[in-house]
C-alpha cells in the first residue's frame, strides 16, 4: 500500500510541470500555434478585402459589411451581438481557461469619395451625403482593418482551448466623425464582459508591413471652428458703399496662419490650425452680406487648446472690426487625444517586433490625425499602432494619403496585421495578472 502511495505521488510529481506548462503556455507556444494558422486563412483575408472594398459603405449604413462580418463570427462558433451602435458587431470568444478579457477593434465605415485607382474590384459605389449623390470608397482604408480583424477571429477561434481569457472582437461604425465609438459605448460595448485593455490598429502610407506606434499622445484631438463674418452687402461695382465680407474674410484666414505658426510653442507639443472651407456670394457683381469659414483645430493638450481658441476669436473679431464688419465666432468642443497606455505599450513593443518580421518596426511621431478609438479607453488602457500598406517600389514620401480618391494599400500587409493583432491578443491573456 505504502509503495502504491509513492508511486502515485511519484507519478503526481512528473505530470504536474506538464499540466501547470500547459496551463501558461509560453508566449512561444500561443505565437507558433498563430504563424501555423495563418497560411490558411490568409487567402480568405484577401478575398474579404477585396469584396469589402468593392463594396463601402458609409457611416451607420454598414449593413452589408456588419452582415458579412456577424455571419462568419457565428460560423466560428463565437457569440454574436449585432446593431451595437446601430450597425456595430461584437463577437465574443471565451477561451478554454479563464483569464482576462481583451477587445480588438476594427472601424468599418467607408467615405463620400469617388475611387480613382485602377484595380478590379474598385469601388463603384454611390450614396447619398449631405443632400448630394457622391461616391464612396475605402479611401482610409478601412476595409483593410475588418478583413484584418476576421483574419484574427479565425486564427484565434481554432486556439481557443489554449487561451486563458476572453476576446472581444469589435467591428465599429461611423468612425470617420460620426460618433460611432460613442455609440457602441452607449450600447454597453465596455460592459458584459468588461475589458481590461483594447487593441486597434490603421492602415498608413508608410512602407508595407511596417509597424508604427509611441507611447504616449499618438493622434490629435479635433474639432470644428466655424466664423461668419457679416458686412453691408452692395454692388460690386462700389465696393465704398458697403462692407466687403470677401476681404474681410481673407485677411482673417491670413491671420489665423499666425497663431501656430508665431503665437503657440509648438516645441512642446504641435498644433494644427486649418481653414478647409468658405462660402460667401452668388454673383460676380454683388459684393455679399457675409462669408461663413469653417476649420478643424487639432491639438495634444488642452490647455493649449483652449488658448488657441482664444487667439481664434480675437484674430477674427479684431480684423472684423477694423474693417467696420463683425465676426461671429464658435469653437466647438474637441474629441480625445489618442494617447497610448505607456505601461502597455512598452510591454506589447516586443510582440510588434516580433510581428513585423522584415517589414519593420518604428518608433513614430506624434501624427495630427484624429481618431474615436480613445472613447473605449477613457477608463481602460489601450494601444493603437499604424500598419504601412505603401507598395516597396513606391516612395511613401509622395504615396496618396489616407482620404485621397488614389489612397492604395498594398495587400502584403494584411498578413502583418492579422499575425500583430493575434499575437497581442494571446500575449495579454498570457501575461496580464
Amino acid at each position: 500500500m505504502r509503495r502504491r502511495v509513492l508511486q502515485v505521488l511519484i507519478a503526481f510529481s512528473l505530470l504536474a510541470p506538464a499540466a501547470l506548462a500547459q496551463r501558461t503556455a509560453p508566449a512561444a507556444d500561443l505565437m507558433r500555434l498563430v504563424e501555423q494558422r495563418l497560411p490558411a486563412v490568409m487567402p480568405k483575408v484577401v478575398a474579404w478585402r477585396r469584396d469589402i472594398h468593392a463594396h463601402p459603405e458609409l457611416g451607420f449604413e454598414e449593413r452589408r459589411t456588419a452582415a458579412l462580418v456577424a455571419a462568419h463570427l457565428r460560423a466560428l462558433g463565437l457569440e454574436v451581438q449585432t446593431e451595437v451602435g446601430r450597425t456595430g458587431v461584437v463577437g465574443i470568444l471565451r477561451g478554454g481557461r479563464p483569464g482576462p478579457v481583451v477587445a480588438l477593434r476594427a472601424d468599418m465605415d467607408g467615405l463620400p469619395v469617388t475611387e480613382q485607382v485602377d484595380l478590379p474590384f474598385r469601388s463603384r459605389a454611390r450614396a447619398q451625403w449631405q443632400g448630394q449623390e457622391v461616391g464612396v470608397m475605402h479611401a482610409c482604408g478601412h476595409d483593410n482593418h475588418v478583413a484584418i480583424l476576421m483574419g484574427a477571429a479565425e486564427v484565434l477561434a481554432g486556439m481557443r482551448a489554449q487561451l486563458p481569457g476572453t476576446i472581444k472582437f469589435v467591428f465599429q461604425p461611423a468612425e470617420e466623425a460620426l460618433g460611432g465609438a460613442r455609440a457602441m459605448i452607449a450600447d454597453g460595448v465596455n460592459e458584459n464582459p468588461r475589458p481590461d485593455a483594447w487593441f486597434g490598429l490603421h492602415v498608413w502610407p508608410t512602407r508595407v508591413g511596417n509597424i508604427g506606434v509611441r507611447a504616449g499622445p499618438e493622434m490629435a484631438a479635433a474639432g470644428n471652428f466655424t466664423i461668419i463674418v457679416k458686412g453691408v452687402q452692395t454692388h460690386g461695382s462700389q465696393p465704398w458703399s458697403g462692407v466687403d465680407p470677401i476681404v474681410v474674410s481673407s485677411q482673417i484666414v491670413l491671420g489665423l496662419q499666425t497663431i501656430v505658426s508665431r503665437q503657440t510653442n509648438i516645441s512642446v507639443l504641435p498644433a494644427v490650425l486649418s481653414v478647409g472651407q468658405i462660402q460667401g456670394g452668388n454673383r460676380s457683381n454683388i459684393i455679399p452680406d457675409s462669408v461663413v469659414m469653417v476649420g478643424t483645430l487639432r491639438t495634444f493638450d488642452d490647455a493649449m487648446r483652449a488658448d488657441i481658441a482664444r487667439r481664434i476669436e480675437r484674430t477674427a473679431t479684431d480684423i472684423a472690426s477694423a474693417s467696420g464688419a463683425t465676426a461671429i465666432v464658435t469653437v466647438d468642443p474637441a474629441g480625445l487625444v489618442l494617447a497610448n497606455d505607456t505601461t502597455l505599450t512598452t510591454r506589447m513593443i516586443p510582440v510588434l517586433q516580433r510581428s513585423a518580421g522584415q517589414g519593420g518596426f518604428t518608433l513614430i511621431n506624434p501624427i495630427m490625425a484624429s481618431e474615436d478609438f480613445p472613447e473605449f479607453t477613457r477608463e481602460i488602457p489601450g494601444l493603437y499602432f499604424f500598419l504601412g500598406v505603401t507598395p516597396m517600389d513606391r516612395d511613401p514620401a509622395t504615396a496618396p494619403a489616407n482620404h485621397s480618391p488614389h489612397f492604395f494599400a498594398d495587400e502584403g500587409a494584411l498578413e502583418t496585421g492579422v499575425r500583430a493583432m493575434a499575437n497581442l491578443a494571446v500575449e495579454y491573456l498570457r501575461t496580464a495578472k
